[in-house]
Order: C-alpha cells, then structure tokens, then sequence
C-alpha cells in the first residue's frame, strides 16, 4: 500500500489474541463443534486460537483468493477446496463444522464458502456491514470504508512479504 487510508485500524497481536479468544468464547457452547474449516490466509491464527480453547482438534483449510495486490479485490479463485471428509463430518453440508476467517469484507469470500458449506457456521474477528449478514458471529465492526492492517502486514510501517522483494 502505498499510502495510509483515513480509516486505518492498525490490529497489533495481542489485541488480535484478545479478540480471537472473545471470538472462541462466544462460540463456546453455541454447538458441539466437530471440525474447523479456516479460510486462508486471514482464517489461519484464529481458527488455531479457536482450535486450542475449544479443544477442536479437525481443522482444514480453504484456500481462497480476491486481494491479488493488498489493495483492491480481485476475481475470486479457489485455489484449494475443503476435504469431503470435513464437509460429511456431521451427515454433509458442514454440520457440525465451523468457518473461520479473521474478517468479513464485502463477502464474495463468504458467499463461495457458504456454498460449500451451507449448514457450517460462519465466524469472524472482524465485519464490515456489505458482509455481516454472511456471518453468524462477529467480535467486532467496523465501517466499510476501514482498512484493517493486520499484525502479519505491519513492522513499524506496512511490510510486503518476503517474496515481493526478490527477483525469482
């Protein structure tokens, strides 16, 4: 990114920690969970703090691509879609099975997973109103026109990954 937006919301790791555990006891008793399906990347750290306080030992992934740049959304690929046995964990359709991901943008993410798990339940640290009402639980909102630095984009400035600054 280039330069900061007006509504930036700078998430450091132990808030980012805070609010994955919030996230967990709020879904703590909601179901007898069987399985976690984190959408990667964002998905990744929360579902493992979730995994940990609710004792859900199944996680799998779906890999899921739209921010090709760090900037703007593009087309949505699915780059790695969720084990069948995940998916019938609970009679099919995700039953049983929880979705996670660190945020809920504009929701073309969710759409494409809930279509492969319409019977899951859908959580997120973080939702902006276009994608809230993809979402069963939410720890926090915040405007549409937010963008959220997450704690692995930030050093003391905005840090591209690794791979951006080598040629090859």
């Amino acid at each position: 990114m280039s330069e900061t937006p007006a509504n930036a919301f700078p998430v450091y790791w132990e808030q980012f920690h805070r609010d994955s555990r919030a996230l967990a006891f709020r879904l703590k008793g909601v179901a007898d969970w069987k399985a976690i399906v984190c959408i990667t990347r964002g998905g990744l750290v929360p579902a493992a703090i979730i995994a940990r306080e609710l004792g859900i030992r199944m996680i799998d992934t779906v890999c899921v691509a739209s921010y090709h740049d760090y900037e703007s959304q593009g087309d949505m690929q699915v780059i790695k879609a969720i084990d069948p046995s995940v998916v019938d964990v609970e009679g099919g359709e995700g039953e049983g099975v929880l979705i996670i991901d660190d945020l809920v943008d504009t929701g073309k993410t969710a759409k494409v997973v809930r279509a492969m798990l319409p019977k899951a339940h859908f959580a997120t640290v973080y939702a902006k109103p276009m994608g809230r009402p993809l979402v069963d639980t939410f720890v926090t909102e915040v405007s549409q026109d937010t963008w959220i630095y997450f704690p692995w984009d930030m050093g003391l400035q905005f840090q591209p990954p690794i791979t951006h600054e080598h040629a090859g």
